[in-house]
C-alpha cells in the first residue's frame, strides 16, 4: 500500500448540480493512492433536453481504472440521489460497501424488485459505529434528514480528520431517529479538524429549517378537519413523514391506505427495523373503496408528477382502485424538485378540475426541507472549526453562498471546486492539484450508455427536427429503377404556402441524383451523401429546421 504522505479529495458528480453525488477521497503520493467512495446517486432525466433517458449517473471511468486501489463505497443515507446507481455501476467496480442497517435493508429491498435480482454485497456498520476501511477509519455519526439513518462520515487519516456531512439539518424534535450528534461533532472540533465537506442545497435560505414535528402538527390538523376522503401524497423514503401521517388519520379514526409501489416497499423496510414500531397497519388498496369517504387516508407515490406514480394515475382519473370525488383533500407534503414543475403542476391541474381541495407547502407548513439554512451551517462551523471548507451539493449559487458564509465565519481555508478537480486536502497548503475524469452516463431503457452516445445525440436532434428517411434503388449504370421512396417523421405536412413538404422533398431527391455525374450516381455511399445533404437543405428552406435524413440505397 502507498505511504500514506498526501489526502486528497475529488467529487465526480453532485457539486455545480444538485443530485447524481460520488465523491472520492485519496491517500497515498502521486504515484497509487487507496480510494475511498462516499455515496453512488442519480439524477433524473428531463424529458426535453434528454428525450427517453430515465436516470443520470456520475460516469465512473476513473474509479474502474483505479479498481484495484478502490478499498470501499460507504453510503451516508439512502436517498436515489446517493445510492440510485449502484446496481447498474457496482458490477464494474466490485468494491465492498458500507451502509447501516436501514439503508441496507432499502437496497436489499430495491434489489429485490429489479426483473434480475442483483446479488450486491453489503456490510451493515451500526449507527455511531466505526470501520477501518484500507487506510482509512471510517465514523457514522447520525445526524437528522429527511429519511432514517442519515449520517455524517468522520474519515480519519494519519493526515488528518475530514468531516463528510451528507445531507442534514439541525433538527431538536424530529419525529423518528436521532437529532443531529452535536456533542460529537463538537469532540472532531476540540480534537482538530482538517476539513469540512458540507452540504450547501439551502445555504442561500437564511434562519432554520423547521422541525419534522411542527409539520407533523400541522398534518393532523389538516386531517382533523378534512371533510371527505384524504390523500397524502409523500417522498416514499420519508418515513418520518410517514408515521406522522398515521399518527393524524389515528387520531381522526381512519384506515391508511399505501398506494404505490415504492411507498408499500418502504413501508415493509421500516416496519422491519422497528421504524414503525406501533403505528397502526396499513390496508391494502382493495380495501380502500369499502371505507366511508371520512374514514380513510390514501398515502400515494407521486409528489414530483411522475406519469405512472399513484396520484398522477388519480388526477388522471384512471386509477383502478383509488378514485377521488368533488370536495375530498390532497395534501402535497413535499416539494417540488426544480425541473418538475410542469409535471407537478399538470398533476395539480388535473385534480382542481375535479373539484379537489389542494394543500401544499405554499399555504400551509405541510413539508420541511432536510437540508440545513445558514444558521444551521454557522452552528455546524462554529462546532467543528474545520481549518478548510469545501462547499458540495449544490449548484453554482448554492456553492458561492456557502462559500462566502463560511469566510465569514472565519474559517481559514475555503474552496470551491468543480466535479472532476483533485484538491489536495493535507499536509501543507490545501488546492486544487489536477483533474480527473468526471462525466454522465445515461440509463437509456436497461442499457447504461455514455453522454456522447449517439443514441442519445440522434434522438435529440430528432425531437427538434425530425426525420426524413429516403430509399432509392439504382441500376448497374446508374440510373433509378423506379421513383424513390420518402418518408418523413415529425416533419410539418404542409409549408407556409400551403404546399406538401414531402412532395418538395421527393422532387430535390430525384433533381439531385439526376444531376449528379454518373460515377457518383453509381457510388452509393456518393450518392447517399449528396441526397442527405439537399433533403436537408430543402426542408430547411420550406421550413427553417435541418431534421436527421437517412438515404438507403439499394443496388439493382
Amino acid at each position: 500500500m502507498a505511504r500514506p504522505d498526501e489526502l486528497t479529495f475529488a467529487p465526480l458528480g453532485g457539486v455545480g448540480e444538485i443530485g447524481m453525488n460520488l465523491s472520492i477521497y485519496g491517500l497515498g503520493n502521486r504515484h497509487q493512492r487507496s480510494w475511498l467512495a462516499i455515496d453512488l446517486g442519480v439524477s433524473f432525466g428531463d424529458e426535453e433536453h434528454l428525450p427517453g433517458i430515465d436516470l443520470i449517473m456520475p460516469d465512473v471511468a476513473f474509479l474502474e481504472k483505479e479498481r484495484n486501489n478502490l478499498v470501499g463505497l460507504v453510503l451516508t443515507h439512502a436517498h436515489e440521489d446517493h445510492f440510485g446507481a449502484i446496481i447498474d455501476l457496482w458490477p464494474r467496480l466490485k468494491c465492498p460497501i458500507y451502509a447501516t442497517k436501514f439503508s441496507a435493508a432499502l437496497f436489499e429491498a430495491k434489489c429485490e424488485s429489479e426483473r434480475l435480482p442483483a446479488k450486491i454485497p453489503v456490510t451493515v456498520i451500526p449507527s455511531g459505529g466505526r470501520v477501518d476501511i484500507g487506510p482509512f477509519n471510517v465514523e457514522f455519526i447520525p445526524v437528522a434528514h429527511s429519511i432514517p439513518e442519515s449520517h455524517a462520515l468522520a474519515i480519519h487519516t494519519e493526515v488528518g480528520t475530514v468531516l463528510h456531512t451528507g445531507d442534514w439539518k439541525i433538527d431538536p424534535t424530529p419525529v423518528l431517529g436521532a437529532p443531529t450528534d452535536e456533542k460529537r461533532l463538537r469532540e472532531l472540533g476540540d480534537a482538530g479538524l482538517l476539513a469540512l465537506i458540507g452540504d450547501s442545497t439551502n445555504a442561500v435560505r437564511e434562519g432554520r429549517s423547521p422541525s419534522e414535528a411542527e409539520v407533523a402538527k400541522t398534518i393532523a390538523t389538516l386531517v382533523k378537519e378534512a371533510k371527505g376522503r384524504v390523500a397524502v401524497t409523500t417522498f416514499a423514503s420519508n418515513v418520518a413523514r410517514i408515521r406522522a401521517v398515521a399518527d393524524a388519520a389515528r387520531e381522526a379514526e381512519r384506515e391508511v391506505v399505501i398506494v404505490g409501489r415504492a411507498m408499500e416497499r418502504v413501508v415493509q423496510v421500516a416496519r422491519e427495523t422497528g421504524y414503525l414500531d406501533g403505528v397502526q397497519n396499513f390496508r391494502g388498496m382493495d380495501l380502500y373503496g369499502h371505507f366511508p369517504a371520512d374514514k380513510v387516508l390514501a398515502l400515494c407515490t407521486g409528489s414530483q408528477g411522475e406519469s405512472r406514480a399513484a396520484l398522477a394515475r388519480i388526477a388522471n382519473d384512471d386509477h383502478p382502485l383509488v378514485t377521488l370525488n368533488k370536495g375530498d383533500t390532497v395534501i402535497f407534503s413535499s416539494r417540488t424538485i426544480p425541473g418538475n414543475e410542469k409535471a407537478v403542476g399538470a398533476v395539480i391541474n388535473g385534480l382542481v378540475q375535479q373539484g379537489i381541495e389542494i394543500i401544499t407547502d405554499r399555504n400551509h407548513l405541510v413539508h420541511v426541507s432536510g437540508h440545513p439554512r445558514r444558521d444551521e451551517l454557522r452552528d455546524m462551523i462554529a462546532w467543528t472549526r474545520p481549518q478548510l471548507l469545501i462547499p458540495v451539493h449544490g449548484e453554482a449559487l448554492h456553492l458561492h453562498e456557502h462559500a462566502a458564509l463560511a469566510r465569514a465565519c472565519g474559517v481559514p481555508k475555503v474552496i470551491t471546486c468543480r466535479n472532476g478537480d483533485l484538491v489536495k486536502l493535507g499536509p501543507g497548503d490545501p488546492g486544487i492539484i489536477a483533474e480527473v475524469p468526471a462525466g454522465r452516463l445515461y440509463k437509456d431503457g436497461s442499457i447504461v450508455e455514455d453522454s456522447k452516445s449517439r443514441a442519445v445525440v440522434e434522438r435529440r436532434k430528432m425531437a427538434f427536427a425530425g426525420c426524413v428517411f429516403v430509399a432509392m434503388a439504382v441500376t448497374e449504370k446508374g440510373e433509378l429503377a423506379d421513383d424513390p421512396e420518402v418518408d418523413m417523421v415529425g416533419i410539418p405536412e404542409k409549408n407556409a404556402a400551403g404546399e406538401q413538404i414531402d412532395d418538395i422533398v421527393f422532387d430535390a431527391v430525384v433533381s439531385t441524383f439526376e444531376g449528379l455525374p454518373r460515377a457518383r450516381r453509381r457510388d452509393p455511399d456518393a450518392a447517399a451523401e449528396s441526397v442527405r445533404r439537399a433533403v436537408r437543405s430543402a426542408v430547411n428552406e420550406q421550413w427553417g429546421k435541418k431534421p436527421i435524413c437517412l438515404v438507403h440505397v439499394l443496388d439493382v
